[in-house]
């Protein structure tokens, strides 16, 4: 037996694992690690799963080739020949515009994904780029850069210090953070009640988070930047302003609060105005206060209005770049910029809809169009890294059809799923824990300054593929390298870009070297392992891969610090509390107003053992509350005349699911788990637990505007009696009951 210590790569907290495995290396336990500085033992039921994960039998372990109906299994350079000849092919026949990828959201967990998803965009020379980024977090990045110049400038709580929390949209107590890398993020909650602090949740539904809180709220979806603006208009109303970094716009804020005053907005976003006075007053007087959300409101209606006024409601009350209050982390890599400074979007547009770019990105939610609507530019060919489109993607069945169609599609995948059927080549990567592992983009978002690197706990069999490989050699056919290319000469290109970086910035350890000399000094064992020794030897602590490589439980780099000056990017160097680009989406959200409430609307639900669509083939992690079923209010129950099953009706599409009558959940609200519908899989766990597809509800002729973010949240429904399908044996539940609340 031995222990292997790693970072648990399935969801956003980077919680330390110690991974004892027998002398066959199968995996016996997944524990804590008690000696991670920032994680200190804890462990979610996924992260104990992992070795089962890992071991899942029904991964691909070899290329697949689909002939017609028919799969085979293929030797690595004959997967390779075929992908060139069906990808090189589209590009002969219609051009490198009628060629699209789309990078999945296990692309931000890997080192593959991150340090290849660059060149392989690159490679292919197209603007039909997609990403789970306009599924879940586009929103974010479109509204600190507007307000910060900066796309990638997302600050967190400080959750460690702070006094006063408030929540919208966010259940990190199941989802464990988003965008804000906490690890044991119930346990911090509870500290920070344990210490006198206060936490108030607004939400449709009264989440695990919110029975961790002093206070909860319930908000019609949608609604949430209407509420917003009230607390905006109170602070600025009643002069309880505190501003301690430098802004610009404040008047032209102040002009637009003007209407959104809590007794107008009331109505709409069902939070009494009393309440909304009473949080402003205890956000403004808080001796440190902080304001987070995440999917809830990101994937709404007004996402990136959301974003931004929860950043304005921080910076008014004195809150932003201050201990105790919302904190800007300091990775130990380099920090390269991920669009363009200072930040801008609409460089280009989408070829149906006209769309614009952000963050270097389309909306997927108009990738159907892009397939389905002849002309030049038409999308005939797909790379999919890590993506299960026909369940994530809003009006997935469409897209699923759609992918039907196309010429020619590969996908990088462990899996054949719902999307991966529709592939021609599928070319699996490793396991897990098969690969080195180093949070690239989950380290720039922790609630404390922390690094972790996680070499292989396995080899690669004889003969298999890392995934630095795999995804090496899509960019280099994609360049016209041909099948055969040698991947290590893209991995020596990308080294040399940063170790060019690193010849011309004064004080860094490479600075004024010769490339040869300075490519001397990095350690690695692969591709992905030398890019990070290099930005770690760049970064702000003078780190490096063997340096990592002795602490493999991870190092503390202390406490975030108020770092504001080195992230804003803005021309005049300040805050913009009212960037103009905003104007046309706030005049529409003025509209809000006065305009009808539906009568039933659609909401999404995090669950503590599901993360999207890929852990749904795991026994331990299936049953239980992680059940695809609809909540509803037992009022709503009564008055449908609803039995144990609904036909829930939206815009485009319908569905039968059973009902779960729950008192946590708002009345006139509905709620569905999303990853679902895995009728026919050949997950053979998955295909015997099925669910429905929530997002056969989702509209994709609806997003958010600026961000281009598909709007999951707050879709309009009707909700009729059903039977039970056919074969479906009926739900055995009693009503979920709200607790009583304690303060």
């Amino acid at each position: 037996m031995r222990t292997a210590h790693r970072t648990c790569p399935i969801c956003d907290a980077v919680c330390g694992l110690r991974i004892e495995l027998d002398d066959n290396e199968k995996v016996l336990s997944v524990r804590g690690d008690a000696d991670d500085p920032l994680s200190k033992g804890y462990i979610c039921p996924k992260g104990a799963s992992l070795g089962r994960i890992d071991e899942d039998p029904d991964r691909l372990r070899v290329p697949m080739i689909r002939t017609g109906d028919q799969w085979r299994e293929a030797g690595w350079d004959e997967a390779f020949e075929a992908v060139e000849q069906g990808l090189m092919g589209v590009i002969d026949r219609h051009g490198r515009q009628s060629v699209a990828a789309y990078f999945g959201n296990p692309t931000f967990h890997t080192m593959g994904g991150i340090f290849y998803r660059g060149p392989l965009s690159q490679s292919l020379g197209t603007t039909n780029l997609y990403s789970a980024g306009t599924i879940d977090q586009l929103p974010k990045h479109v509204a600190v850069g507007l307000m910060f110049g900066s796309g990638t400038a997302i600050s967190v709580p400080d959750l460690d210090r702070t006094e006063y929390l408030l929540i919208l949209g966010a259940n990190p107590a199941e989802s464990h953070g988003s965008l804000c890398a906490a690890p044991d993020f119930p346990g911090r909650l509870k500290a920070l009640r344990a210490r006198g602090g206060k936490i108030v949740v607004v939400d449709p539904r009264r989440t695990r988070t919110a029975d961790l809180a002093d206070e909860h709220l319930f908000v019609r979806p949608g609604t949430d930047s209407l509420l917003l603006f009230a607390l905006v208009h109170t602070l600025l109303a009643e002069d309880l302003v505190t501003l301690r970094v430098e802004t610009e716009g404040l008047e032209e804020l102040r002009a637009h609060a003007r209407p959104f005053t809590p007794a107008a907005v009331a109505p709409v976003c069902g939070v009494p105005a009393g309440d909304i006075v009473r949080l402003a007053r205890e956000l403004a007087a808080a001796p440190a206060a902080a304001v987070y959300t995440r999917m809830g409101t990101s994937t709404a209606d007004f996402g990136t209005l959301t974003q931004w006024l929860v950043d304005v409601v921080n910076t008014l009350t004195g809150n932003l770049d201050r201990p105790g209050g919302v904190m800007f982390p300091k990775p130990a890599t380099l920090e390269m910029p991920w669009g363009p400074r200072p930040f801008t979007s609409g460089r280009w547009h989408s070829r149906v809809k006209n769309y614009p770019e952000a963050m270097g990105e389309l909306p997927v939610a108009t990738l159907a169009d892009e397939i389905e609507t002849p002309g030049e530019g038409q999308v005939r060919a797909l790379i999919s890294i890590a993506g299960n489109l026909a369940l994530s993607a809003p009006n997935g069945p469409r897209l699923a059809d759609a992918l039907g169609d196309l010429e020619f599609m590969v996908c990088v995948d462990p899996y054949l799923n719902e999307t991966t059927k529709y592939a021609d080549v599928i070319l699996p990567p490793p396991r897990m824990m098969q690969m080195p592992h180093y949070d690239l983009l989950l380290l720039t978002v922790t609630v404390r300054n922390y690094t972790r690197f996680s070499p292989p706990v396995l080899p690669l069999e004889p003969g298999q593929l890392s995934e630095a490989e795999i995804m090496a050699r899509l960019s280099l056919i994609a360049a016209g390298a041909g099948a055969h290319a040698d991947p290590a000469q893209l991995d020596e290109a990308v080294i040399g870009q940063l170790l060019g970086i690193g010849t011309q910035i004064p004080g860094s350890p490479f600075h004024g070297m010769e490339l040869t000399e300075a490519r001397a000094l990095l350690e690695g064992d692969s591709g992905p392992e030398l890019m990070l020794d290099a930005m770690l030897r760049l970064g702000p602590y003078g780190l490096s891969l063997p340096e990592l490589r002795r602490n493999p439980n991870g190092l503390d780099l202390g406490p975030l610090e108020p770092r504001l000056a080195e992230v804003i990017d803005t021309e005049s160097g300040a805050v913009r509390l009212a960037p103009v680009e905003l104007d046309p989406e706030i005049e529409r959200l003025g509209a809000r107003l006065v305009t009808p409430t539906a009568p039933m609307l659609l909401i999404g639900r995090r669950q503590l053992r599901s993360n999207n669509s890929w852990l749904h083939n795991v026994p331990s992690l299936v049953g239980g509350s992680n059940r695809c079923t609809l909540h509803i209010h037992p009022d709503d129950v009564a008055r449908l005349g609803l039995d144990t099953h609904a036909r829930v009706t939206s815009a485009t599409g319908d569905l039968v699911v059973a009902i779960e009558p729950n008192e946590a959940i708002m009345p006139g609200v509905v709620s569905l788990p999303h990853g679902w519908g895995h009728a026919g899989s050949a997950q053979r766990t998955a295909a015997a637990h099925p669910g429905v597809n929530a997002n056969a509800l989702t509209d994709d002729s609806t997003i958010d505007a600026l961000s281009g973010n598909a709007v999951f949240n707050g879709a309009p429904v009707t909700v009729a009696p059903a039977p039970a399908p056919e074969g479906e044996e009926p739900p055995v539940h009693e009503p979920v009951l709200l607790p009583v609340f304690a303060a």
